[in-house]
């Protein structure tokens, strides 16, 4: 492991030097990775681990039919690299739980019965197994139980795949029966392209991605933008300009310099109003949701969050339920108005023109 200084704590991490795709490929070549899901991971996580020379395959309830298609779409061919849940457990000798934790808990019976001993039973979140009580998914002792838990959407651990600077990825060991239960985990965070890998626990990640997804990452930013959003309508403003102060600014400008070196760069490449004003008014923000932070960090590790997810997503009717929460957010004012922002972005770079341009280019945002 490579000790890292972050932010005057030393931390131990793997990256790809410590733990090189050549070692992962050989750690892995007698195994059958079988990947249940086709849904939000299983397409990243499949197709990185194919691209990168596994031996893997896919599970996936054929009446789904959109998510059995889209795998057949893929370049997974049914019967030979595309199967039914039960018979990819009974092929694979690594299993990646890769439907979703609401799904985990409904398939469990048939994925215990098809496991075999020294299998790998593999985990992307710690939801199924630190709250056991509720899903009832407790693994058999003769197995081994891994999670690598990439930071990011399936959909971003596959562009970053492809562009070749992968998703950073949290792992644990949840339990070692074959004593090769590090090496299979480590070996599958690098083999779906992990930027480096850190170490956590089962409860450590599920408590920290819970908070994390209704909180700053989701939950936080939609509810954020959309006060703002309102706030700057009812004063008067166009729905342009609401949407380009409030959305726009951030995700093409502003956040693009926070991921290049940081909030204090951010901050050093704006103006010196907006500089005052934002620093003034951080510490009144932070006073205000801390106690909400506290609230949702409670729920989290009592498992309440984890009752109203299984509760709501098992309902039969979820998906058409979800899909009218989502259509109430697209269709609203706000983000229709973002669909028209986006029409509107040039879809080829500006062109500089002239030393003056030139010069331009190089000054800092206002």
């Amino acid at each position: 492991m490579a000790k890292i200084n972050f932010g005057g704590v030393v931390e131990e991490v793997i990256t790809r030097k410590e733990f090189p795709l050549s070692k992962a490929r050989k750690v892995l070549k007698n195994e059958v990775i079988a990947v249940l899901g086709y849904g939000v991971q299983g397409p990243a996580q499949s197709l990185n681990l194919r691209d990168n020379g596994f031996n893997v395959i896919v599970g996936q309830d054929s009446r789904f039919q959109k998510d059995w298609d889209r795998a057949r779409k893929d370049g997974w061919v049914p019967g030979k690299t595309l199967f039914e849940l039960d018979e990819a457990v009974r092929r694979g000798t690594i299993i990646m739980m890769l439907v979703s934790d609401a799904a985990q808990r409904q398939i469990w019976p048939l994925v215990k019965q098809n496991l075999k001993e020294g299998d790998a039973l593999y985990f992307s979140h710690g939801f199924s197994i630190v709250y056991k009580k509720q899903t009832s998914v407790i693994p058999p002792e003769n197995v081994d139980v891994i999670m690598v838990a990439p930071k990011g959407s399936g959909t971003s651990v596959r562009r970053n795949f492809l562009s070749g600077s992968g998703i950073n990825s949290s792992f644990a060991v949840g339990q070692d029966y074959t004593g090769k239960a590090m090496d299979r985990c480590l070996a599958i965070g690098i083999g779906i392209g992990s930027g480096y890998l850190f170490p956590t626990t089962f409860e450590h990640e599920v408590y920290s991605d819970l908070t994390g997804e209704r909180g700053v990452l989701m939950g936080a930013l939609a509810g954020i933008m959309e006060a703002q959003y309102d706030i700057l309508r009812k004063n008067g403003h166009s729905p342009s300009e609401a949407f380009n102060e409030t959305v726009e600014e951030l995700t093409q400008s502003l956040i693009r310099l926070v991921d290049e070196k940081g909030m204090d760069w951010m901050y050093s490449n704006c103006s010196a109003t907006a500089q005052r004003g934002a620093l003034d008014w951080k510490p009144k923000f932070k006073k205000a949701v801390m106690p909400v932070f506290k609230e949702l960090y409670e729920r989290v590790k009592s498992g309440k969050e984890t009752e109203r997810v299984i509760k709501a997503c098992g309902k039969p009717n979820y998906q058409e339920e979800l899909q009218k929460e989502l259509s109430a957010m697209g269709n609203s004012e706000m983000w229709q108005a973002g669909k028209a922002v986006r029409d509107l972005r040039p879809k080829e770079p500006a062109k500089a023109i002239g030393k003056k341009a030139k010069g331009i280019a190089g000054r800092a945002v206002n």
